[in-house]
């Protein structure tokens, strides 16, 4: 019988090439789950105890805006670089945060808390939660304007969640699907317990409160030369492996295209440049890349962890 009607020809074919798929799929998930590794020393189980269903359960809308690793990545460069317009907010990150040394690390433990407080069990969350209060316990300084600042401060916990969720939300909304009014609504609401738990006060709850609130503190907000300093930082952020790299640049300016117009202009980030358009569309084709790559992620973990109760 010749190779060609040999029928089990074409099956070892394709089981070769599901191989290679398989190596290349794996290998290229542990180069981009680098960029998010955290070095916090914490390891948190997903998989235990059966039936757990975390803070929030499968149902919640955050697990769904939590689950996009391009959409979250973009967004977590947008809520950085939010954040850094709070003087106060700064300070205490530029005076007691290796960031500036260790961009990586920075994105890493930060991944590592919104995944464990959204999927994790409920004492992994709870202890994510409770460490980092024990670490904001400790910050205290005094900002360039000579103003006192702690990291505790029940007012700066709110800039910080809001900036955060909002940019969030802004990546959904922009590079994975629509949600309904009520979802997002949901979602504020669902996330501002996690804010709450870590000592913020006044937290919007809603689309119509997250708006009326960043209104609300743009006389507040500045941009300063650490400002600045903190976004050049985040567009030359430097990565292990240099393949890595062109990624990186996609994923920065996915990133500052879901600031608010007006931050964009006090960070100085709203001027032509050929960069971003080409970067943009290149988020069209890395983002279905990196959602193969990683393949279903922390999410399908923790569903099984629930499925496994009942």
């Amino acid at each position: 019988m010749s190779a060609s009607t040999d029928p089990t020809a074409g099956r070892g074919h394709g089981q070769f090439i599901s191989r290679i798929s398989s190596r290349l799929r794996s290998e290229a998930g542990a180069q981009v789950r680098a960029l998010t590794r955290s070095n916090s020393g914490l390891t948190l189980d997903y998989d235990n105890p059966p039936g757990d269903l975390g803070l929030f359960g499968p149902d919640a809308v955050c697990w769904r805006v939590h689950a996009d690793f391009p959409a979250m990545l973009a967004g977590g460069v947008s809520a950085l670089l939010m954040q850094t317009l709070h003087p106060l907010a700064l300070a205490g990150v530029w005076d007691h945060s290796t960031f500036r040394a260790d961009m990586q690390g920075r994105l890493g433990r930060t991944a590592q808390f919104i995944a464990g407080t959204t999927y994790g069990s409920r004492a992994d969350a709870m202890a994510l939660i409770e460490r980092v209060r024990r670490i904001h316990s400790h910050i205290r300084g005094s900002g360039l304007d000579g103003r006192p600042y702690a990291a505790d401060d029940p007012v700066l916990l709110t800039w910080v969640h809001v900036a955060e969720v909002s940019s969030f939300m802004a990546g959904y909304l922009r590079y994975v699907g629509p949600l309904s009014d009520a979802e997002q609504d949901r979602y504020y609401d669902e996330v501002a317990q996690i804010a709450e738990l870590l000592g913020a006060t006044d937290v919007p709850r809603s689309s119509a409160a997250i708006a009326a609130y960043l209104d609300a503190m743009r006389p507040q907000l500045e941009a300063s030369t650490r400002t600045r300093e903190v976004a050049r930082l985040v567009m030359k952020m430097p990565v292990a492996n240099p393949m890595l790299l062109p990624a990186v640049r996609v994923m920065a300016y996915a990133g500052i295209a879901l600031l608010p117009d007006w931050a964009r202009r006090m960070l100085d980030l709203d001027g032509p440049s050929i960069r971003r358009p080409v970067s943009l569309a290149g988020m069209r084709v890395l983002a279905p890349t990196l959602r193969w790559a990683l393949g279903p992620g922390l999410a399908a973990r923790a569903r099984r962890r629930v499925a496994r109760g009942t």
